[in-house]
């Protein structure tokens, strides 16, 4: 993401010079300081201003987390694709901390959730409770929203809540909004959740079913720091250090460019390689699948994957400066698109295949 590469992009679309200054974010400043709004400037203005935004956000984001380059890209990617994210990580990653981080530089709502076996669905959605009018006497239910009514979402340890909640929270997740009493209250824009879960412990816990984890745009898996991370990381949260985070974008301007992902172009052969390989994934029906694929998947993703891998390629580009995804950015997303949407069978836990080993083979033997 040089800015070689944006002047590249810009002369292969005919521009010849760089986009307006007018663009660009300088200095924490956003681009409703720099001009009247983001809605003033053309497609590949704001292109090209999310390019900036988007380094920018990486740097403020640095000041914090240590590591996780390719987590915090696909966290970012979902939220500009209006996806979800399941997380998951072993305890002390600084996931929470990571969520927490990134509303803080975009001018967000954040609300943790702490997802435990007595949780009700009241607890995240919201509860009436009887008032008293001061003036008349009368008593009135008053509707008290709950923390589902933020802008991100943290539903920490999602696994460990029975069903009942969970769906209170993946209902909301897929409406936006919420319904109490016979009244529906819409959530604010934009929506984001990111459910973790702990690989490790499973005793006394609550899998979410498939139709479930389907509604998830991405599965992320978060892995140890590197020697060098973990040093830096430890000198910095044992010391005085305490960043100062700038804010990058705001909520109007996030909705802003979610619109703007959904205007990018692709080209037919992009979305034709996307739909293949996801009909690569299915062991039955259509004849696209290989014989590994046959031998070690009981059921392949769905349609809802071919959606996710185009988002998420759309995305991808126009963070990288770039006007249309191609089929590299397909196969980037590849992976946590379809981790949780393929169910190995028998054969392949016998084999010690995982789900994410088996999407990696296929994206090496598979072809445009």
């Amino acid at each position: 993401m040089r800015n070689a590469k944006i002047s590249a992009s810009s002369k292969k679309y005919g521009e010849g010079k760089q986009p307006s200054s007018r663009s660009s974010f300088h200095s924490g400043e956003s681009a409703v300081k720099k001009s009247s709004s983001l809605r003033a400037l053309s497609d590949r203005e704001a292109v090209v201003a999310l390019n900036e935004a988007y380094r920018k956000i990486r740097n403020e984001i640095a000041k914090v987390i240590i590591g996780q380059d390719e987590v915090i890209e696909q966290l970012i990617i979902a939220l500009l694709s209006r996806g979800h994210c399941l997380l998951v990580g072993v305890p002390g990653l600084a996931k929470t901390l990571l969520i927490k981080t990134l509303a803080q530089v975009l001018d967000l709502k954040f609300s943790r959730i702490q997802f435990t076996p007595d949780l009700m669905p009241s607890d995240i959605t919201g509860t009436e409770i009887i008032e008293e009018n001061m003036t008349t006497g009368e008593k009135v239910f008053r509707f008290v929203k709950g923390p589902v009514f933020a802008n991100i979402i943290l539903a920490d340890e999602i696994n460990r809540t029975p069903p009942k909640t969970q769906a209170a929270l993946l209902e909301a997740m897929q409406e936006h909004r919420v319904t109490a009493s016979g009244q529906t209250y819409v959530l604010d824009e934009p929506f984001f959740v990111l459910a973790t879960q702990n690989p490790i412990e499973q005793e006394g816990t609550y899998p979410l079913p498939e139709a479930q984890l389907d509604r998830f745009m991405f599965n992320l898996w978060l892995d140890y720091p590197s020697f060098e991370e973990e040093v830096q990381i430890v000198k910095t949260t044992t010391s005085l250090y305490e960043p100062k985070l700038e804010r990058v974008l705001n909520a109007e301007e996030i909705i802003y460019l979610q619109d703007l992902v959904r205007r990018v172009p692709v080209a037919d052969e992009v979305i034709e390689f996307a739909v293949r390989f996801v009909g690569a994934t299915r062991p039955k029906g259509n004849g696209l699948a290989p014989q590994f694929i046959k031998d070690w998947l009981s059921w392949g993703a769905g349609p809802r994957a071919s959606q996710y891998l185009i988002l998420g390629a759309k995305t991808r580009a126009v963070l990288d400066g770039r006007y249309t995804p191609d089929i590299s950015d397909v196969r980037a997303v590849a992976g946590p698109v379809l981790r949780h949407r393929i169910i190995p069978n028998f054969n392949a836990e016998a084999d010690g295949v995982t789900a994410i080993q088996i999407v990696e083979r296929l994206l090496e033997t598979f072809r445009a």
